[in-house]
């Protein structure tokens, strides 16, 4: 980290998790340590490391660690985490992501002003740092969510603008923000997390904005997690039954049939359709807490779900995970029932 006598420097707490094997995890922690233009700590999560990266690290100035081993998953690890922290800013960097040394003091730059709920770095692809990971997450209006721009010249998203959502690859946020969400619940374990925490900035006034040249290096694994499909789409469904307004549910609610039908037909054909049926079946054990996680959503949004619309992407449009041909005419037709379903919601927030 850079010091300029008399100046004081934004503090930064980044979250790093390890898990599993992490054959880049000591190159992320250092990158961060060496930032530039900031005061930044790193914790360091051991959320079950295997090959050693944790206790190599134990001695590195500027970092904190905690955890026992026990895999808390993605939300309960960066809860951990931001707890253990005490920078004004917190910051999620994946253990497989590695920072530019000015990433982390451009997304501060963009997350000092009150307007922004969210700093997103522009995640880049290991195998061709010309590449996008993403330049900000898509979020579907029937809760998907995908890395956008996915395999794209990075070249072609130079310029700063508004998204749905931030990948929990690489975000930055003032910690105020943090508290006032409540950070992750723990409930996601992994995956869509940050979708929930993006669009509950949205609904709270404030904004996700993508930030180009906070650059991040990702080694990207789409497959890591066994569980991912069961977790996605589990995850999905808590996303959309809480955040979304009662009367956009109703809207709302062919649609959601049809694809749930379509998704669970697909998940026949690829063979993990118990993984979708025991999605279900947590929603149902668990639907006193979805009340109770509605009730509390709702008592921190301030923007209606007919303002926030223009967001949400209309197409299933994932580049690293496209739909099968089978099932465009599906998307074509719950396209045309999005544009005349945003019409039916209600103009302001109830």
């Amino acid at each position: 980290m850079t010091d300029e006598p008399g100046r004081s420097q934004p503090t930064v707490s980044a979250v790093v998790l390890a898990y599993g094997e992490e054959p880049w995890l000591e190159k992320c922690v250092h990158a961060l340590v060496e930032s530039e233009q900031i005061d930044v700590e790193v914790v360091l999560v051991d959320n079950g490391c295997s090959d050693g990266g944790v206790e190599r690290l134990r001695d590195v100035p500027g970092v904190v660690h905690v955890g026992d081993g026990h895999n808390l998953g993605f939300s309960g690890g960066c809860n951990l985490g931001a707890a253990a922290g005490h920078g004004e800013y917190l910051a999620l960097v994946n253990g497989d992501l590695i920072v530019e040394p000015e990433t982390l003091s451009r997304l501060v730059a963009l997350a000092v002003d009150d307007t922004i709920g969210i700093a997103a770095g522009s995640v880049r692809l290991a195998e061709n740092p010309e590449l996008l990971n993403t330049a900000g997450n898509g979020i579907h209006f029937l809760g998907f969510s995908w890395v956008g721009h996915f395999g794209e010249p990075a070249a072609r998203e130079a310029r700063a603008r508004d998204v749905a959502g931030a990948m929990g690859a690489l975000l930055l946020l003032r910690r105020g923000v943090w508290d006032r969400l409540g950070g992750f619940d723990d409930h996601y374990f992994a995956f869509h997390e940050d979708a929930e925490l993006s669009w509950r900035c949205w609904q709270m006034g404030l904004r996700v904005r993508y930030v180009p040249d906070a650059i991040g290096v990702h080694r990207y694994e789409f497959g890591r997690v066994p569980n991912k499909l069961y977790l996605a789409e589990r995850n999905r469904l808590i996303f959309v039954l809480t955040n979304w307004e009662a009367r956009t549910l109703a809207v709302l609610a062919p649609a959601f049939l049809a694809v749930e039908l379509a998704v669970a037909l697909a998940a026949w054909r690829g063979g993990w359709l118990r993984q979708k049926a025991a999605g279900w079946a947590w929603l149902l054990r668990h639907r006193a807490w979805l009340r109770e996680r509605r009730r509390a959503v709702r008592a921190t949004r301030r923007v209606s779900d007919r303002s926030l619309a223009p967001l949400l992407s209309t197409h299933l449009d994932a580049q690293n995970f496209p739909i099968p041909p089978a099932l465009q005419p599906l998307d074509d037709l719950l396209a045309r029932y999005w544009a005349v379903a945003q019409r039916l919601l209600p103009a302001e927030h109830r």
